[in-house]
């Protein structure tokens, strides 16, 4: 996956995490753009789900968040969105996603959010945007890098809380500012 650029975001806090997904969340709802495919990866405890959680409460849900560890799946009907959680943890192998009609959830206009999705590999498409969450010392490090034109276009429009401090950067990297916007 080639990126442009790369966000980089420091979470303090559970809440910060939270506060990432729900700015992610409401920018589906505000941008007009249809669907999107978003990786999450991370260590066991990186905080995948309270970031899917976060992103499900932007979009108007309300209700409680498990992680489909068990389903595999868990879709989310929200007004004209819809979201669907994806845990591949328990996956044993790529072809079990064929056998559950995987392709069925890719529509272009859902949004479809992947734990684990390197056990998913050679069936899932192109993720439009790419999130890493990884322990660092105080928190979390989230960084965030576009997959495709459409997750390039997210990534540059996205706004951030004023809680959290971003930087972006190449694809290396690089801190290149600490606003979200204007990056060619």
């Amino acid at each position: 996956m080639s990126a442009e650029t790369e966000l980089s975001v420091f979470l303090a806090s559970e809440a910060d995490t939270l506060a990432l997904g729900e700015s992610l969340g409401r920018a589906l709802l505000d941008d007009g753009e249809e669907g999107l495919v978003l990786f999450l990866e991370g260590d066991l405890g990186a905080g995948k789900t309270t970031f899917c959680r976060g992103l499900l409460r932007g979009a108007g849900h309300s209700g409680a968040v498990k992680s489909p560890t068990y389903t595999l799946v868990e879709p989310y009907e929200l007004g004209s969105l819809s979201v669907n959680h994806f845990d591949l943890y328990r996956l044993g192998d790529p072809e079990e996603l064929e056998y559950m009609g995987i392709r069925d959830y890719f529509r272009p206009s859902d949004v479809c959010v992947i734990e684990w999705p390197e056990r998913g590999q050679g069936v899932l498409p192109v993720p439009d945007l790419l999130l890493v969450l990884s322990v660092e010392a105080g928190g979390r490090r989230a960084r965030l890098r576009a997959g495709t034109s459409r997750g390039q276009r997210r990534l540059n429009l996205w706004t951030l809380p004023d809680s959290l401090e971003a930087a972006r950067g190449d694809a290396g990297g690089r801190p290149s500012g600490s606003t979200l916007t204007g990056l060619q």
